[in-house]
């Protein structure tokens, strides 16, 4: 590659957001070059464990003990990556971070991100979220709303297939739907149980997924779901949706883009002269070089702290404390969702009901608090959902009972009973001093500052964690289950990997890094479009609002390029 080269664009990352803006600007004729700072994955390709069992693997896919020291920090809830993924994680140990409080940053280096990971849940905001900032005079409004947003919720949800059903709920927009999963007999119980035992509106529905749950053409090459649950080793059918699977392949078929893996994005370079980015510096990790590459426009879609850390050092005379940061608002706001927190229960009876195959998916109850005067909490603020499923426990439920005989031979060849969960996603409001910084004396392999995060749950936080598992209860004793069991895994913000924040969209350029079309208010030719831009956070999974925000703002930079004002 040569340094010389003029792109149109730069797109730094090639996530979920990395992935679109690629797809998007190159469709639009702009030359591009994506960067992405770890190894090449290509589709099908490169998923080494698609068709694996769990048998396959010594420790029946639980880390060793060596690795589990690799995936420390991803490993201390137990979460951690199983021995069959662990290539789509980070090594803890080479990619270390800082943490004044702690914060489980869940990450992946490599082309496709966590597109190839992710959990696949997409629900649309509503003007319930654009407009709760200004009406609580919470944080600064939001310079959208609604209305401004829906038509590029349409455009993506057509492109990358979404499956679910209509409810015409206020708080959670319907969408562009592909024919529903189903619901198992446990939780059309729980289902038929909140109608009847609640008056606030509460419900059940199966998630919104994005996977194909159809056979059509219309994927280009991505096929339906085969529900393997395999999917977070990436699918060889392409059912569900990732950049590997589809944006980059669209990106790649226009001829206008060119893919650099294995490019470390550390600064975004200023031009005093034209008051504009002039491109990127970049370290080339195979061989430690470094190189500048000259862009129009950059797109930063590296995940939300990984930008944040690129504007911090990206240090000029013009912004001295990283780009952007003239009024000290790059790395604030961090925020993430509520996570490891519900309740199970046992479901009696539907012992002569079973289920075919292993659905990617399971139930959603949408917020049903703080929604109106009928609905309002007193001691906290904004609302939460649950997700969840049933199933039934297996002949491994034996194993630790003391028997003998036909008839426990028999038993172990049956499955057991029907157990059903939920665990709670809760919004976390923006604080200022929920923040990431550059660390003073700590730098990675490459000498680069490592960041350091000083992020908790504050006080309406902790008050919405008690609701959650309080109301998970109250609905699993409702509909009649036994044994139900409140759980609150002790953990910190970052493990709902929605982390989200640090260069937050706003009117002010005082109080806010990016405007209304994501570009940065002091230098408009960079486009910050990862989950970095979020000025609140709802309760819903960010992915799909981070693809409607990329198109739209992709849309925009195009247009702006045509008329030649990044020249």
């Amino acid at each position: 590659m040569n340094e010389d080269t003029q792109y149109d664009a730069i797109v730094v990352g090639t996530g979920i957001t990395g992935g679109w803006a690629a797809k998007e600007l190159c469709e639009n004729g702009l030359k591009t070059l994506v960067l992405e700072r770890g190894p090449m994955v290509k589709h099908i390709v490169d998923y080494p464990t698609m068709n694996d069992d769990t048998w396959d693997y010594p420790f029946k896919g639980e880390l060793s003990l060596a690795d589990k020291r690799k995936y420390h920090k991803q490993a201390r809830i137990g979460w951690a990556p199983k021995d069959d993924v662990k290539h789509f994680f980070v090594n803890d140990l080479e990619h270390p971070y800082q943490e004044t409080k702690r914060f489980d940053w869940i990450r992946g280096y490599h082309v496709g991100g966590r597109s190839l990971t992710w959990g696949r849940q997409s629900y649309r905001w509503s003007d319930l979220d654009f407009e709760a900032n200004l009406k609580e005079d919470i944080a600064v409004d939001w310079p959208v709303r609604y209305k401004d947003i829906a038509p590029w919720y349409d455009k993506v949800e057509k492109y990358i297939g979404v499956s679910g059903e209509l409810l015409g709920l206020p708080q959670l927009p319907d969408g562009q739907f592909l024919p529903p999963m189903e619901l198992n007999c446990a939780e059309k119980e729980l289902q038929q149980s909140l109608g009847k035992q609640f008056d606030d509106g509460r419900l059940l529905t199966i998630g919104r997924v994005a996977h194909i749950t159809e056979n059509t053409t219309s994927f280009e090459g991505r096929g339906p779901c085969q529900y393997r649950n395999r999917c977070w080793r990436g699918c060889p059918f392409g059912g569900y949706f990732s950049s590997n699977s589809a944006t980059l392949p669209a990106a790649e078929r226009t001829g206008n883009m060119t893919l650099r893996p294995n490019s470390i994005v550390h600064e975004v370079v200023y031009d005093a002269t034209t008051k504009k980015a002039s491109g990127v510096k970049i370290i080339d990790t195979k061989t430690g070089e470094r190189f500048t590459f000259k862009g129009k426009l950059v797109f930063l879609c590296a995940s939300a702290m990984a930008s944040v850390g690129i504007l911090l050092q990206s240090k000029s005379e013009r912004f001295p404390n990283g780009m952007g940061n003239t009024h000290d608002q790059v790395g604030r706001n961090i925020m993430d969702h509520h996570y490891q927190l519900g309740a199970s229960a046992k479901v009696e009876g539907h012992l002569e009901k079973f289920y075919i195959g292993r659905r990617p998916n399971g139930f959603y109850i949408p917020r049903f608090v703080n929604l109106d005067e009928s609905t309002k909490r007193p001691d906290f603020l904004r609302g939460f959902g649950y997700q969840g499923g049933a199933g039934r426990d297996n002949w491994a439920a034996m194993v630790a009972e003391l028997g003998y005989g036909a008839a426990y031979k028999e038993a172990m060849l049956k499955p057991g009973g029907w157990n059903i969960g939920m665990t709670g996603f809760g919004e976390m409001l923006p604080h200022p001093d929920n923040r990431v910084t550059l660390s003073t004396n700590k730098k990675d392999v490459w000498g680069l500052p490592q960041l350091d995060f000083d992020v908790e749950f504050k006080d309406n936080e902790l008050k919405m964690r008690e609701a959650i598992k309080a109301e998970a209860v109250a609905m699993l004793k409702a509909a009649g289950f036994t044994d139900v069991n409140p759980y609150d895994t002790e953990t910190g913000p970052g493990l709902g990997i929605h982390e989200m924040g640090g260069a937050r969209m706003g009117w002010n350029p005082r109080t806010s890094v990016v405007n209304k079309n994501n570009q940065l208010h002091e230098v408009p030719n960079v486009y910050i479009t990862d989950g970095a831009f979020m000025t609140s956070a709802s309760c819903v999974n960010p992915s799909l609002t981070y693809m409607a925000f990329t198109a739209r703002a992709a849309h925009h930079a195009a247009e702006q390029f045509k008329l030649g004002n990044f020249s």
